[in-house]
């Protein structure tokens, strides 16, 4: 038995071990070897130096030694270890405790007899997976939050269940409030005195985003269960249904949220797709909806047009202002999609730095800036922008099966995700939604979880194990939430990637920072955890000295000295946080995104 410690360019940082197995006999039948880890909320997600079980069950046809290995996301080895098996069927349970936070992949075969752990679901044969929360107390300051917005993270997909949304550190999620929801049959038959709420938003924990696009068949001109893709047959009637809505949130945020200083209304769904009707009409829709929320609430914020990618949403912003949008929203909402196909072979940084200009400005750097251009110069500044749906799924063309995903596609998922969500904060979002929960059928790979009960994904899926996104999910999160965007680091050399925030109340400086090559990141020729390029980062006043923490990826810290003010780093295509003090330093070293003005 063995416990092996984590360094990255630093210290210690923490351990994982398991240790004194206990075999038991158990029934025979099923695979010759399988392995699980249990928590007590079926998440597989783990605290920091929490105890858990590793169980093994083999069913072998003589005695023999299993051989076992939990690796992380990058392959390295954290623990490993051998203990003997009887013939016939038998469990075996490791007592394990982690200090090492992350993602981890258990392996195990027989020394004669073989084997591998079976697929399940849509996690692949060799592996069970499970995850360990990052413990950061004393490593990211605690933030005191005034406002409950002040929070920076949401996710679509897991909307009730609490462990996962926990675990994840995710304090927003979508509530659906379309007419096509809550008058499906007939009109005026949604009350707003009455309860409608999911009973999981009375803990007050997680936030409403409030989703408004959807006509029911006897609303709509077509006759068809919709999205808004054309005027309703009665505008009057739906500015009163809007207004409807607005007692409603209105009174579920004074009863339940009351440090949040407003609600949020999405109005349309990636209308890219949807929308058939006119751009006039397309404002008329708005000023439906507009007017008849802020009649009965007022602190609303009445969000849109929401485009599938921020490009897109900008293109219609700018195309639509000289028709009076701006009079009927008071935040811009957008998708952040970026790609055709958003997955490891197409991260977000892949056009940035290509030599035609218009190539470039397609990057999702480059089209956050646009679009908080034109929100600052063609609409009003100091609007709120939310991204309130990407995720990063495997390449396209894949499919889940027993030998995919590979460990190397995992981890560039999970560092996709990572850098996708620190480019929209970094660049000017106020939000961020993660997409998605489980694998789900179809669109393969989305899901920041296994489902290891179906081999293609389910909707709703229960019985789940995470993959590396998810837990880095869990550690960015933690890192980032409570800030503000302070923007870009100036002068980055090609192919380095760097923002500062600042913890609300004029807290501690976080930097995230990476570097991506094209060269080195490919299906093909794999996906490289080891390529690294030299950066300093200005952490402090020149002629000063110190420490700094680092966080990896995954939330382990490091302590690292710095001299004359200056940081020396070297960055791979795996994020890492910095957290520093000096603002000033921090704040003359960045572009503030245009006409952001932070929570």
């Amino acid at each position: 038995m063995s416990a092996a410690n984590a360094t990255a360019n630093g210290n210690t940082t923490g351990s994982l071990s398991c240790v004194s197995p206990t075999t038991a006999g158990a029934s025979a039948g099923g695979p010759l070897i399988a392995a699980d880890t249990t928590s007590g909320d079926s998440t597989r997600l783990f605290a920091s130096g929490a105890s858990f079980p590793l169980v093994f069950t083999t069913n072998t046809s003589n005695a023999d030694t299993l051989s076992w290995s939990i690796d992380d996301t990058t392959g390295r080895v954290a623990a490993s270890g051998s203990f003997a098996v009887p013939r016939g069927g038998a469990t075996t349970t490791l007592p394990c405790t982690s200090t090492l936070a992350g993602y981890f992949a258990v392996s195990g075969n027989l020394k004669a007899g073989g084997g591998a752990l079976p697929q399940a679901g849509t996690r692949p044969t060799g592996i069970a997976t499970f995850g360990v929360i990052p413990n950061l107390n004393g490593i990211v300051p605690a933030v005191t939050y005034t406002k409950q917005e002040q929070h920076r993270f949401g996710m679509q997909g897991e909307n009730d269940r609490a462990a996962v949304l926990a675990g994840l550190g995710i304090t927003q999620t979508i509530d659906d409030r379309q007419m096509s929801v809550m008058e499906p049959n007939g009109a005026n038959t949604f009350d707003p005195s009455a309860n409608h709420l999911d009973p999981f938003y009375t803990s007050g924990n997680v936030m409403r985003l409030i989703r408004l696009d959807g006509l029911p068949g006897w609303a709509s001109k077509s006759g068809g269960v919709e999205d808004f893709t054309t005027l309703p047959k009665d505008m009057s009637y739906l500015q009163n249904y809007m207004s409807r809505v607005g007692t409603e949130s209105n009174a579920i945020r004074q009863k339940y949220f009351p440090t949040q200083s407003a609600n949020f209304y999405q109005v349309t769904w990636e209308p890219n797709q949807f929308w058939t009707d006119t751009d006039a009409n397309f404002v008329s829709l708005y000023q439906s909806v507009y007017q008849g929320i802020h009649s009965t609430d007022p602190n609303a914020v009445v969000m849109g047009p929401t485009d599938a990618f921020p490009s897109l949403t900008n293109q219609r912003l700018q195309r639509i202002a000289s028709l009076g949008f701006g009079q009927y929203i008071d935040g811009v909402a957008t998708h952040g999609y970026y790609d055709a196909g958003t997955s490891p072979s197409h991260p977000p940084e892949r056009l940035a730095t290509d030599p035609d200009a218009a190539t470039a400005a397609n990057a999702l750097n480059n089209s956050m800036r646009t679009l908080r251009t034109t929100m600052q110069n063609q609409y009003r500044s100091g609007m709120k922008l939310y991204q309130t749906e990407v995720g990063i799924s495997y390449d396209l063309g894949s499919s889940y099966g027993p030998n995919y995903p590979t460990g190397n596609v995992l981890f560039a998922q999970g560092a996709v995700v990572a850098r996708t969500h620190i480019i929209l904060l970094g660049e000017g979002a106020d939000v961020s939604y993660v997409f998605y929960g489980a694998d789900y059928p179809a669109e393969v790979g989305y899901g920041t979880f296994f489902d290891l009960s179906n081999a293609q994904g389910s909707y709703g899926a229960t019985n789940i194990s995470p993959k590396p996104a998810a837990m880095v999910v869990s550690a960015m999160s933690r890192i980032l939430d409570g800030t503000n965007t302070l923007g870009p680091v100036k002068n980055t050399p090609s192919g380095v990637y760097a923002y500062s925030f600042q913890q609300v109340n004029n807290g501690s400086v976080i930097t995230a920072l990476w570097t991506h090559s094209n060269n080195v990141w490919s299906a093909s020729a794999g996906f490289s955890s080891t390529y690294s390029v030299a950066y300093s980062l200005q952490v402090d006043a020149p002629g000063t000295s110190g420490t700094v923490k680092v966080l990896d990826m995954m939330g382990n810290p490091m302590t690292l000295n710095y001299t004359d003010g200056t940081l020396k780093l070297n960055l791979t295509e795996a994020p890492v946080y910095v957290v520093s003090k000096n603002a000033s330093v921090a704040k003359s070293n960045t572009n503030p995104p245009p006409g952001y003005v932070g929570a």
